[in-house]
């Protein structure tokens, strides 16, 4: 050290977080002091106004302070995405009771032993004939597990970018999403929402990337933010709302058009009569245009990677705003 410095007699720095000598403050007043103050230090430690903002749920559960609420189910997820460098992503929905091929089976094969054991049961009639609609249905949850390959697989390929699944996190066609990038060792994303019953996420979702959102519409958002492509499989309808939500924001370009596919002709044409909407005068026509059918994960893959090219962009730019 300098003779100059030696002089000053510059202290050591002090320890970051202890001292040698507590703070007044960091004792409470005894008890010889006041034999009934420790009690009542107890009580104000206790009491809810003591308790930090930001740790009291009591407080963030209050009516008034939604719009904290509001900002924090949106900015959490958002700035997870962001750490995990998700750029873009793939959209599918689809119903929760469309579940792999030999579940349903089971299911159909319960409900027959159950038919033949009481014959005249017309609710057994009932749910057996439903579960045999959802079997005949089943093989969707093959084709989604198949697009998730695909979106897994193109990775940084020829368009340069990164593509990631995006679902809503549940059973089902979701699931099945989710699995197909799981095959292929890609991430892929859930965003689970609260309700007032138990629920579970898929077990195919990057666990750093599922989230789970208290308001539908902060949810909504993070479906479209990043959004390349919508792709709706047959389901109900919380399907049915994603897509419609989807198809007016484009109706209206409130966001930039994205496509939008719909898989299983039959089942759409009669979930959704667009043709009867023109005809009524409820939507121009050329509102027919801002989806079309497919019917296999390639087709399906084929088809968004055909509307990028003929609407002059590219997989790799923003499509929403």
């Amino acid at each position: 050290m300098p003779e100059q410095l030696k002089k000053l007699k510059i202290p050591p720095p002090p320890h970051p977080y202890h001292r040698r000598e507590p703070l007044p403050e960091q004792r409470p007043k005894s008890i010889e002091e006041d034999p009934d103050a420790q009690e009542r230090i107890k009580s104000i430690l206790e009491s809810a106004s003591y308790r930090k903002a930001d740790e009291d749920l009591d407080f963030l559960n209050r009516y008034d302070l939604r719009g904290v609420r509001l900002q924090i189910d949106y900015l959490k997820a958002e700035l997870l995405l962001e750490q995990h460098s998700i750029r873009h992503t793939i959209v599918v929905f689809g119903g929760t009771r469309i579940r792999e091929p030999a579940a349903v089976q089971r299911q159909v094969e319960g409900l027959r032993a159950a038919q033949a054991a009481d014959p005249t049961n017309t609710d057994v009639a009932r749910r057996l004939e439903i579960a045999q609609r959802l079997l005949a249905k089943s093989h969707y949850y093959d084709v989604a597990r198949e697009f998730g390959r695909l979106v897994g697989n193109s990775g940084e390929g020829s368009h340069g970018h990164d593509l990631v699944i995006m679902t809503g996190g549940g059973p089902g066609i979701m699931e099945a999403a989710n699995r197909g990038a799981y095959d292929v060792g890609a991430k892929s994303i859930g965003l689970n929402i609260h309700l007032p019953r138990e629920q579970y996420p898929n077990p195919y979702i990057t666990p750093d990337l599922c989230f789970r959102f208290h308001y539908f519409a902060l949810r909504k958002l993070h479906f479209l933010l990043r959004a390349k492509a919508l792709v709706a499989f047959p389901g109900g309808y919380g399907t049915l709302d994603e897509m419609f939500e989807t198809l007016t924001l484009v109706q209206t370009r409130t966001i930039k058009p994205v496509p939008v596919v719909l898989v299983g002709e039959r089942y759409w044409r009669q979930a959704f009569n667009v043709d009867f909407l023109v005809d009524e005068g409820v939507i121009d026509p050329e509102d027919r245009e801002l989806f079309w059918f497919a019917e296999t994960a390639q087709e399906i893959w084929d088809g968004i990677q055909h509307w990028y090219r003929v609407n002059g962009g590219s997989l790799e730019t923003a499509t929403s705003e």
